[in-house]
């Protein structure tokens, strides 16, 4: 995940960001629930596979957009530092 004061900057100022981190929080919270009991089901399992991978998606894509905020924010850049 993108360091602390560069996710807050994007929660408060980018709505894609905001989406998918909440979207990346929301599928954090099926995992546990899902992992949760004693045993998971085939279905239990093949469903935190894909939850896991949808999961990893998001994260590339905060990153990027991380990525791209501390290019075309040079004081994010150096705030960092």
């Amino acid at each position: 995940m993108p360091d602390q004061s560069v996710t807050q900057e994007l929660l408060e100022t980018d709505d894609e960001f905001g989406r998918l981190y909440a979207e990346h929080r929301d599928c954090e919270r099926r995992l546990e629930d899902l992992q949760h009991g004693s045993s998971m089901s085939q279905e239990d399992e093949l469903a935190a596979k894909q939850i896991k991978r949808h999961k990893l998606f998001l994260k590339d894509r905060m990153e990027q957009i991380a990525r791209e905020h501390r290019v075309t924010t040079p004081a994010a850049v150096t705030a960092t530092a």
